[in-house]
């Protein structure tokens, strides 16, 4: 009986601390919030109904949304969820704007626009002003797409002007810490890593995968996040934020 016993135990606690190991958290990837118009890739819009109707979830469903200025808060919090968005398009006002609709006392949106520093004020972007309202708002993190959106993994690439000069512009158009880089198209090599890790906390990659707590080497450079397109119906989304 008592082999039994102990045997119970270990498989109990085996399973318990395995199940901490391994606890999810969901980043979802953006780009434009809006109707797809014909310019641009149609999977990466969201029309502002649809993201309307996947926030209502979050918070019809108890999920809390964070920035990365919160990520050590994510293992203490019900249901923590990262929303981001990249390339800094002018639309995302729309998502502040329903972030602002669906704010209550007991649902704080949070989300991070990660900004291509050298595209920054162009007509489809942006600008320094409003990436500053945004930021001050205390919904929107505003942080690092490099400077002008290339293939990391060329030798050719000029990491300090990518990595350093667009954190500090970034920083000053903001007054705020830049720390966590977005990869361009999600790509990357071991050179691309070693020299983020000069300037960044963290890195973002677009692997369709949900982060776990494995202890993976570089695991802080390796965040993945999963895709929300233009075809992803509720009923998906809720597939995978769950």
């Amino acid at each position: 009986m008592k082999k039994v016993f102990l045997l119970l135990l270990l498989l109990i606690f085996g399973v318990s601390s395995h199940g901490a190991a391994e606890q999810k958290v969901s980043i979802l990837l953006y780009h434009s919030i809006d109707e797809f118009t014909g310019h641009g890739l149609k999977g990466l819009y969201v029309t502002p109904e649809n993201f309307e109707k996947q926030m209502t979830y979050l918070k019809e469903h108890g999920f809390t949304l964070l920035t990365f200025e919160q990520w050590q808060e994510r293992e203490k919090v019900n249901k923590p969820i990262f929303i981001t968005f990249d390339d800094g398009y002018k639309n995302n006002l729309k998502a502040y704007a329903i972030f602002q609709k669906l704010k209550t006392p007991n649902f704080q949106p949070k989300a991070t626009i990660f900004a291509i520093s050298d595209f920054v004020g162009r007509p489809n972007r942006l600008t320094t002003v409003e990436l500053k309202a945004l930021a001050d708002s205390g919904i929107f993190s505003i942080q690092s797409h490099t400077a002008t959106h290339p293939d990391l993994t060329k030798p050719t690439t000029n990491y300090e002007y990518q990595f350093k000069d667009s954190k500090e512009k970034i920083e000053r158009m903001t007054g705020k810490p830049v720390f966590v880089l977005s990869y361009p198209f999600g790509k990357f090599n071991e050179r691309a890593l070693e020299e983020a890790k000069k300037y960044y906390q963290y890195g973002l990659t677009d692997n369709p995968l949900v982060h776990t707590e494995n202890g993976k080497t570089n695991k802080n450079y390796l965040i993945p996040r999963q895709y929300i397109f233009y075809s992803t119906t509720l009923e998906e989304f809720a597939r995978i934020v769950e």
